[in-house]
């Protein structure tokens, strides 16, 4: 097994460790499991060619996350974005032990790391591409559930939020997912108000 292929494997050892599972096809997979998955497959359809790190990063973006549960923080905007700031970092941490361990070189390592902390959105096209593919795969798997607990104006909010944080290219792509009519509906609503 080459080093690329032992990372994903161990990434996946560890998300499969997660305890709240999910339904999916009659089977159940453990939650980050499944999302490492997903963000891995939508990467390939979004940008086939995508580096190394890039596919790396998308595949650990959530890696252990529930042992950072956003409930031991405060639930307002400051406690969500103190929680996903420590997330970011744990998440880079974890990636670079298994990246250490697989036998990756530095410059690979700093890279997973600095696309798994989302910096410089907007100006490293890989960072963008991460931001896209995280946004596509909420549309597309988590927003049906999400908009069914939160109010109208609340979600054209984070819907408003999550078109900013995209590319055209992520923008074009999300408008052709398989979307609900009443989804679409919020989207155009956050675009165009």
């Amino acid at each position: 097994m080459n080093k690329f292929h032992q990372a994903i494997s161990l990434i996946d050892q560890v998300n499969a460790e997660d305890p709240i599972k999910e339904l999916v096809a009659g089977k159940e997979i453990a939650k980050e499991l499944l999302y490492s998955i997903r963000m891995t497959d939508k990467l390939h359809q979004f940008d086939p060619e995508a580096s190394e790190a890039v596919q790396l990063a998308i595949r650990a973006q959530h890696i252990g996350r529930w042992k950072i549960p956003r409930s031991n923080y405060p639930m307002d905007r400051v406690g969500y974005l103190k929680w996903r700031e420590e997330l970011k970092i744990m998440h880079a941490d974890k990636a670079e032990e298994i990246l250490v361990e697989a036998g990756f070189e530095k410059e690979t390592i700093e890279k997973t790391k600095f696309l798994i902390r989302k910096k410089q959105l907007k100006t490293d096209p890989e960072t963008q591409t991460v931001e896209d593919v995280i946004c596509l795969v909420f549309l597309e798997y988590y927003f049906e559930e999400f908009s069914a607990k939160h109010e109208p104006a609340k979600i054209i909010d984070i819907l408003k939020k999550t078109w900013g944080k995209m590319s055209e290219k992520g923008h074009r792509a999300a408008l052709k997912l398989p979307l609900s009519a009443s989804s679409l509906k919020l989207i155009e609503e956050a675009i165009f108000s």
